[in-house]
């Protein structure tokens, strides 16, 4: 099989696939506080077309399948669907990203029907701060979720992420800490984006990697690296010299990965974008919708995953913000 690989030489094995626009958070870096207009339900992919557009990438190269939102877990029927992508040859590695607030009640459907991974995002371990940040006093439904993963190994790691805000976020970095060393779960800080829907992003809120690390050296001594042999590898791991817990940092702004960068994604909406911070798209529901083959749709992904760009230029006078907000791109 010929490799999946852009312009730049870059083999692409991942894949990011939005299921829904839709979220029960307003969070702040992400959606504004009356929310956005959402996809009407005849733009929305459904389960077969999503299906069948991971099964073609999958058999041109595609190995990682990652599902997001919107929050994912407010579709419904998401343990049948990840039972029908389990049945595709090829497919190493099926995940999802979700805000945790429905966990409690999904987590046991969700290791049956063979989810092999997951990331819960939060921000925040204060109620008052989770509240202010999400705009949802739900930080009690979220760490009850994370409890109720615990219960089925099968899905591992458990992965908490937390986006870096400065003002925001130093006060918690020690709390964090000790929850990932006090439990099987892994945690990570992710660099906050220009992807808010209200843009009030700015470069000088970006509390980054190496600060984030200098505060947990200054009480736990240097960290020691994880490294993978995975070139791909967004996140910056490391373990405690005493081998307990694991965190991570992932810092798109102020050390860009794109060099290495292995994915694209897929919106609710049936549009591939081949860069979280693309200004186009490709459209490949209108490519499904009319009745084109899967040679033809590979072809389609193939020509876009060529195009992919090189960089985000984040802090740089060619950027440009990307023409959608988080929520409806997919994490």
């Amino acid at each position: 099989m010929e490799l999946l690989v852009d312009s730049y030489g870059r083999r692409i094995k991942s894949m990011r696939i939005s299921i829904t626009d839709k979220c029960n958070f307003r969070c702040t870096y992400c959606m504004p506080a009356e929310g956005l207009p959402w996809l009407k339900k005849a733009e929305i992919l459904s389960y077969e077309e999503l299906e069948r557009i991971a099964r073609v990438a999958v058999s041109i190269g595609i190995e990682q399948i990652r599902l997001t939102g919107g929050e994912p877990l407010v579709r419904r029927d998401v343990p049948d669907f990840i039972r029908q992508l389990r049945k595709i040859e090829g497919l190493r590695s099926l995940s999802l990203t979700t805000n945790g607030i429905l966990l409690k009640q999904q987590a046991s459907e969700l290791a049956k029907a063979g989810l092999n991974r997951i990331n819960v995002s939060l921000d925040s371990l204060i109620r008052e701060k989770f509240a202010q940040l999400t705009r949802r006093d739900q930080l009690s439904r979220v760490l009850e979720g994370l409890e109720e993963l615990e219960k089925y190994p099968s899905i591992h790691p458990i992965k908490v992420n937390a986006v870096a805000i400065r003002g925001y976020s130093e006060e918690e970095v020690l709390d964090f800490v000790r929850l990932a060393r006090r439990k099987a779960y892994v945690m990570r800080w992710i660099e906050f984006m220009p992807l808010d829907a209200d843009q009030i992003w700015r470069k000088e809120d970006i509390l980054t990697g190496a600060e984030l690390k200098a505060i947990i050296e200054a009480e736990y001594g240097p960290l020691v690296p994880i490294t993978t042999g995975d070139p791909s590898e967004t996140a910056r791991r490391y373990t405690f010299s005493d081998g307990i817990g694991e965190v991570g940092f992932i810092n798109p702004v102020s050390e860009p990965f794109c060099a290495t960068c292995d994915r694209i994604r897929l919106t609710a909406d049936g549009q591939l974008r081949t860069c979280l911070f693309a200004t186009e798209e490709t459209d490949l529901r209108a490519v499904i919708r009319s009745d084109a083959s899967d040679d033809v749709l590979a072809a389609t992904i193939r020509r876009a995953v060529w195009n992919k760009e090189l960089k985000h230029y984040i802090g740089d006078k060619r950027f440009k913000r990307a023409n959608r907000s988080m929520s409806m791109i997919g994490g």
